[in-house]
């Protein structure tokens, strides 16, 4: 489950359950790893380098988009941003787990809400502007109805993050 804002700017939460699956060719792997490099690369220059035309790319990516196979968005670094404190914390939950989730995402320093297997019920990631920041979203969470227990993970360095997956 992700938020996102829309074109107006308001709050969309996306809800992925994982049982679809879109059949990719080679050339549609091909155009998303273009765009993984670049997002803003040019469909003729795409086009150039899978060998269609600037037309046919700009038809492929708009159904990608409207599958939801993939999006075009611009990634930040919090840290750049004046938040250098993330952290995953996982939760202990009671009652409706997915009601809970919904909760959890209307956060908006919540940025990632995944409900899970094993000794969590759920997973959520967070961005704070420091500890006190932290402490604050943690007390908070701990009044969300159906949450029994946090565990905070600060993050100490991100040595890895990548957006490739599904192309290879």
């Amino acid at each position: 489950m992700t938020k996102r804002n829309n074109d107006n700017g308001e709050r969309r939460i996306t809800v992925r359950d994982g049982t679809g699956h879109v059949p990719l060719d080679d050339v549609a792997k091909q155009i998303i790893e273009q765009l993984q490099e670049d997002g803003r690369r040019p469909y003729a220059t795409i086009g150039k380098a899978v060998g269609l035309s600037e037309a046919a790319v700009r038809q492929r990516v708009q159904r990608l988009l409207d599958a939801g196979v993939m999006q075009i968005v611009a990634v930040t670094d919090p840290l750049q941003l004046g938040f250098p404190r993330q952290a995953m914390i996982g939760l202990r939950t009671n009652g409706d787990l997915e009601a809970v989730a919904d909760r959890l995402a209307e956060l908006a320093e919540v940025d990632y809400v995944v409900i899970t297997a094993g000794s969590f019920d759920l997973l959520i990631e967070v961005v704070c502007r420091n500890d006190d920041h932290l402490l604050e979203i943690l007390q908070r969470l701990r009044t969300v109805e159906g949450v029994l227990s946090t565990e905070a993970f600060v993050y100490l360095k991100l040595r890895k993050q990548t957006y490739t997956w599904g192309t290879a």
